[in-house]
């Protein structure tokens, strides 16, 4: 019997890294002892957590800025303790946040052409964690509504258009959170624990849905994610410290629909996930290697296309969204690997003769804007991420300036009206501006007049005084 190939159009997928004069070169990347990528990347900026004397800060390079990277080029660095988790709004290309041993997370606007200045002034400091801060997750469909996790075992849920904690998981975990993760529509959330298990979380219901004990017997670190389609992916390590690679279904969570050992590294294996194509890509922290499969409904489910090898290790990894690729080269993904002194780009291709845009390689994918503002979404609305065509590239809008409006403890109007997502009310924000000068303005004003009050007082004392003395003179 000759075996069947399986056909698929990811057989022949194959990584290059980019010639070196289109790397980011002479950079101190972070040397904190934690499992997260240190790296984020968006259409236009790339993002990676730098080492810092004296607290944490992260550099943020536009696309385009390769080469050596000067010492004092400027870096985001607010936070007084080392950053241990970065992630871009994936609403707005501009906005960054990230969490830190500082136990705050910090939400940033970069300016449209990057950074010339050192930036030090967050738009908003979100605290409520009493632990280090490892994880910071946005929503993929609510505009502004922010995740953290941290080493307290708590998970917060922000509206970051009003700098306030709307949901607090605080008795879910009895043990440290690896990582979580979001369905495509965010209604539900799935974390990886150090107690070896995997939960299925409702955050606004706030109850456990679903989940599994021992989801891999092995002592170290896990990582779960959702799948397009609602299927939760998992990396972790067996018994005899073998990496695996699981997929459950939710619903049913005693056996898992697939089940792989792969080799015997330590490096936790952390899981990128691309929905348009169904491929996961697995880079192990401390591997030289990207190893990727395809996920379909035949059996054996998960299948393996190729690795990507290379000879340094890599200490972190960036991935860019679907709307950053070339579409013209059948660029599948781009990733974005941190050396100790330099990030260099990987590109994944699909082989094509033809130059012509291939839509079966782009489906529509998730666009810039958001489904769904941040109040929908904690009054129970859900929506799927709004897509968009790459068929003629993606063109970057102008994104919005995020603006924070924190509301007035001492306002007693309902609380209807006290919501206020400012990013899509500018309206609002000029009129809370307006009376906010206009408070300030009679403040002045009355100092003024207190003033001028003192010195006539002081003017008369001082001419009944010169008096008395002539007077006496006299």
């Amino acid at each position: 019997m000759r075996r069947v190939v399986r056909q698929s159009k990811f057989r022949h997928v194959f990584g290059q890294a980019v010639k070196n004069d289109q790397c980011y070169d002479d950079i101190r990347v972070s040397r904190v002892t934690w499992d997260s990528s240190f790296c984020a990347v968006n259409p236009r900026f790339v993002a990676i957590i730098v080492d810092a004397s004296g607290g944490g800060a992260f550099l943020v390079l536009p696309l385009h800025k390769t080469g050596r990277i000067d010492k004092s080029y400027p870096t985001v660095c607010g936070h007084t303790g080392p950053v241990l988790d970065i992630d871009w709004c994936p609403h707005n290309d501009q906005v960054i946040a990230s969490g830190s041993e500082d136990c705050t997370v910090m939400v940033w606007q970069i300016p449209e052409n990057g950074l010339t200045l050192s930036l030090t002034e967050p738009v908003v400091v979100l605290e409520g964690h009493s632990k280090r801060v490892g994880i910071v997750a946005w929503h993929p469909t609510a505009r502004n509504v922010l995740l953290s996790a941290g080493c307290d075992n708590a998970i917060i849920i922000w509206n970051v258009g009003t700098g306030e904690a709307l949901i607090n998981l605080d008795d879910m975990h009895v043990d440290m959170i690896y990582n979580v993760s979001w369905n495509r529509n965010g209604s539900l959330i799935c974390t990886a624990s150090k107690d070896k298990k995997v939960r299925v979380i409702d955050p606004r219901k706030q109850e456990i849905v679903a989940e599994k004990e021992k989801t891999h017997e092995g002592a170290r670190p896990m990582r779960a994610i959702f799948l397009a389609d609602g299927n939760i992916f998992t990396t972790g390590f067996s018994r005899m410290s073998e990496r695996q690679l699981a997929l459950w279904n939710p619903k049913n969570m005693e056996e898992p629909i697939a089940l792989h050992e792969m080799d015997t590294s330590n490096g936790v294996l952390l899981p990128f996930y691309d929905p348009d194509t169904n491929i996961i890509y697995l880079c192990g922290k401390g591997d030289s290697s990207i190893r990727y499969f395809e996920i379909t409904d035949e059996s054996p489910y998960v299948h393996y296309l190729n690795t990507f090898s290379s000879k340094e290790p890599q200490r972190g990894m960036g991935f860019m969204p679907k709307r950053g690729l070339d579409v013209n080269k059948c660029e599948i993904a781009r990733f974005f690997k941190l050396h100790e002194r330099k990030c260099e780009p990987i590109i994944m291709t699909v082989p094509r003769k033809s130059d012509l845009f291939q839509d079966d390689l782009y489906p529509d994918t998730a666009g810039p804007e958001a489904a769904l503002e941040a109040e929908e979404w904690f009054e129970g609305k859900n929506a799927d991420p709004l897509l968009i065509s790459l068929k003629h590239g993606y063109i970057p809008g102008k994104n919005r300036d995020l603006k924070v409006v924190k509301k007035n403890i001492l306002d007693n109007k309902p609380a209807a009206n006290k919501k206020s997502d400012l990013i899509n009310a500018p309206k609002k924000a000029a009129d809370a501006s307006n009376t906010q000068n206009e408070a300030k303005l009679d403040e002045i004003l009355k100092e003024l007049k207190s003033i001028k009050d003192t010195i006539t007082n002081q003017d008369e004392r001082i001419s009944k005084l010169e008096q008395q003395m002539a007077k006496i003179g006299d």
